[in-house]
């Protein structure tokens, strides 16, 4: 009823015409996280072959920005929606929204082309600037139930801070592990929200469709997925690691199948979410294999980032433009188009970490179905985010 509420309601005017890219928050990060998408990961690659790129195009660069980059654009795009949706305050929009969205932008070019220590500040800096104004509206609102998500956003700073440390050698850690700790954070947050959101998709699309929502359930299955990545992150005994790990991918695997994903088939906006949730428990129970070298480290985190986050990515950023630029709520070729691709880079980059002799094609492979999912999305929904909703109202 709420949601209703606010979709029949007209705010104040604001942003529009020519300004319609920084009417809310997903406009513009969205649509800079798949260009960043698009180009990223071919750079990495190319610079892996050989070719004259920027030096700090390297492994470190590659990880880092896939999570404090790419994924962050996304979270920070839909947290300003959702916040506007769940507070009915107006997150960051037009000029405001530019800034933090020129501040992300400054943030990606100084990672590669300044020095080490002025890259590290500015794209620091990003964070904060983006999470006070969803801090300033759930406080305003008295939203509480979603205050987490600040303190979420808070310790992704962190991480990001312990990552430069340990680049600029101001700290001796792995700069791996802050960025581990990262995915199993933005991990959590794919469970909070998709488990919200999910199910009422599910249940509001499929006649006859009901999910199960057992809140006891979640909170072990959740509990137990924090603790594995805690755990993983921290570098603790394999056998403590992986027992908690193959605890939490159980945890989640019960948690979606109480979620009937095989009703969704027929609405590919929904099958997207459901498939790209299940390579969560699967990277979990890849994970504990890890700890017995069954297979690598890197199969499970992949799974994980390029399955689950990429996927569950790419399926909110189309359902969310969608219904906020005012358009039906149905996946077109284009949209399928970008789902099976999505789906094909997780399969040709797992098959790069477990076959080593298939790995140079492979990661070719992986590379084009990722790259050309988000440049078809550029292709779609360029028009849809950077021109006012046809309806004529705000957002």
């Amino acid at each position: 009823m709420a949601l209703m509420t606010i979709e029949e309601a007209r705010p104040t005017p604001g942003p529009g015409g020519g300004r319609a890219l920084f009417a809310l928050g997903f406009r513009p990060f969205y649509l800079l996280a798949a260009a960043f998408a698009a180009v990223s990961v071919p750079a990495w690659v190319a610079a892996q072959a050989g070719w004259p790129l920027p030096a700090r195009i390297d492994v470190f660069w590659h990880m880092h920005e896939m999570v404090f980059g790419f994924a962050l654009a996304v979270v920070v795009g839909f947290l300003y929606t959702a916040g506007y949706n769940w507070t009915k305050l107006w997150t960051p929009r037009g000029r405001a929204l530019a800034a933090i969205a020129a501040v992300w932008v400054a943030g990606r070019i100084a990672m590669v082309a300044a020095p080490p220590a002025i890259g590290a500040a500015v794209d620091v800096v990003f964070l904060p600037i983006a999470a006070y104004p969803l801090y300033r509206v759930f406080k305003l609102s008295g939203n509480m139930r979603n205050m987490f998500l600040v303190g979420l956003l808070g310790l992704l700073t962190l991480a990001n801070v312990c990552y430069h440390a340990a680049t600029l050698h101001w700290a001796s850690l792995d700069p791996l592990t802050p960025v581990h700790a990262a995915i199993m954070l933005i991990v959590v947050i794919e469970i909070v929200i998709g488990g919200r959101v999910i199910p009422m998709f599910t249940r509001n699309a499929v006649p006859g469709a009901q999910p199960v929502q057992d809140a006891r359930r979640d909170k072990w299955a959740l509990i137990l997925t924090v603790l594995a990545g805690l755990a993983w992150t921290a570098g603790l005994p394999a056998p403590l690691t992986a027992s908690l790990a193959l605890f939490a991918g159980v945890g989640q695997a019960a948690r979606l199948i109480g979620w009937q994903p095989w009703r969704t088939w027929r609405n590919p906006l929904l099958w997207i979410l459901h498939l790209s949730y299940c390579w969560i428990p699967l990277g979990f129970v890849l994970l504990a294999l890890a700890q017995y070298g069954v297979v690598s480290g890197s199969a499970a985190l992949h799974v994980l980032t390029v399955g689950a986050l990429a996927g569950l990515i790419i399926g909110m950023i189309t359902r969310t433009a969608l219904g906020h630029t005012g358009r039906p709520l149905k996946a077109g070729r284009g949209e399928c188009l970008m789902f099976v691709l999505v789906q094909l880079a997780v399969v040709f980059r797992f098959a790069a970490a477990v076959l080593p002799s298939w790995r140079a094609v492979s990661l070719v492979l992986a590379t084009t179905c990722w790259s050309a999912a988000f440049l078809a999305y550029l292709a779609v929904y360029v028009p849809y985010l950077s021109a006012a909703r046809p309806d004529g109202r705000e957002g």
